[in-house]
């Protein structure tokens, strides 16, 4: 392996899994698995001892379960770099993974492909939602009675007032879990110029990823705006 492999951790209480995902990663140069765990207690001890550049997390396990980890291991280091990888996208496990601080959220049942995207896009600091998970998320924010700010009420908020209208474009695609790479085709600009709008974004709002500017967006109506 090179100095310049992004070191994982895999959390899963199945050996089989843990396995699997070992060795599909492991084909990958610039992957290294540097260790395992099959609960969320073992995981916010080996998080804090390896300190991964990404922790892929299964939610359901017993004793701690992943929900509770992310949130652990978070408070200890709000830079970890957490990828859930589950097999369930219901409004009950999504949002409280992602407001516990994930960066990603993605199915088992997605392609290798997909998973390695996923794994790095969370690596480069952009988050990745599966597309079933943004329509949970969308679902979820925007249904009838949710006690949620109108969208007159953005002009009173200090950070959503200090976007300029660029930024506010780009924060409603982030909301739909747009990448970079697909803003930046939807705008007709370089992808470094939609790095740039995000990181701009994070800052005025004050926001840890991309994935919480995603809930943000989608709590104030932009995605579908």
């Amino acid at each position: 392996m090179t100095g310049s492999a992004v070191r994982l951790l895999v959390v899963d209480d199945h050996p089989v899994v843990r396995q699997g995902l070992r060795t599909f990663l492991g084909t990958r140069s610039d992957f290294e698995v540097v260790g395992e765990a099959g609960d969320g207690e073992t995981a916010v001890a080996e998080a804090a001892r390896l300190r991964p550049d990404v922790i892929l997390m299964d939610l359901v396990m017993p004793g701690v379960d992943g929900l509770e980890a992310i949130g652990r291991i978070r408070a200890a280091d709000p830079h970890a770099r957490i990828l859930v990888l589950t097999s369930f996208a219901s409004a009950d496990q999504v949002l409280p993974a992602l407001r516990a601080g994930a960066a990603g959220y993605l199915l088992k049942d997605a392609a290798p492909g997909d998973v390695e995207a996923a794994i790095r896009a969370v690596h480069r600091g952009e988050g990745l939602l599966d597309p079933a998970v943004t329509a949970t998320v969308l679902a979820e924010v925007n249904r009838p009675g949710r006690d949620s700010p109108p969208a007159g009420s953005r002009a009173g908020d200090p950070g959503f007032a200090a976007l300029t209208p660029r930024e506010r474009q780009v924060l409603g695609l982030l909301g739909r879990g747009m990448t970079n790479a697909a803003i930046a085709r939807e705008l007709f600009v370089a992808e470094k110029t939609v790095k740039t709008h995000v990181s701009s974004i994070l800052a005025k709002l004050r926001l840890a990823d991309r994935t919480q500017a995603a809930l943000y967006a989608a709590r104030l109506g932009l995605a579908s705006s």
